[in-house]
């Protein structure tokens, strides 16, 4: 779960970006979301292709995570924010805590709507486990893409698959929203 430093200093962070142009607010543009979206299926399809090959646990990996990726910025797109320059992937990490952990709760409280006291805990914690996965993902691609042996990547590869594939569910919701 996110803790409350994590959320502050992304919120910290988000003004900087906006500062300093990594950030910015912008038109959504249908088209570029189009593009993200099908970047990000096709990111998934190769990556599950992959996996169900055992050809290589680092490109599971890697495909999953761009998978989030697209999905993050066509969603961050859509709520008219689009990410440029240096440090991308830490920009969106952060904007995603900023800008689409309110609307996951949301969408997830809709969901649970039978149930609202309890929806709104499990909400919260669904919401930041969601955002949290994307962010371990950005950790791990970089750590596996660049330091870790072979055996240790196809073991670490399902996690990214699943991980990918429940983001891009849940992206998938809010963007028809």
């Amino acid at each position: 779960m996110l803790d409350e430093k994590i959320i502050e200093n992304a919120k910290n962070n988000v003004r900087s970006y906006l500062r300093e142009g990594l950030l910015k607010k912008t038109v959504p543009n249908e088209s570029i979301i189009k593009l993200l979206l099908d970047n990000s299926k096709e990111s998934l399809r190769v990556a599950d292709e992959i996996y169900q090959k055992n050809l290589s646990g680092l490109w599971v990996i890697v495909c999953s995570y761009y998978s989030m990726y697209y999905y993050a910025n066509a969603v961050l797109l859509k709520f008219g924010y689009k990410v440029n320059g240096k440090i991308v992937h830490k920009v969106t990490s952060d904007a995603l805590i900023v800008y689409i952990r309110p609307k996951l709760k949301e969408s997830f409280i809709e969901d649970y709507e039978l149930t609202k006291f309890e929806a709104l805990n499990i909400a919260g914690i669904k919401a930041d486990s969601l955002i949290e996965s994307f962010e371990f993902e950005r950790r791990k691609r970089g750590l596996i893409q660049y330091k870790t042996i072979d055996i240790e990547k196809q073991s670490k590869a399902k996690t990214s698959l699943q991980r990918a594939k429940e983001f891009a569910k849940e992206m998938e919701k809010i963007l028809v929203e």
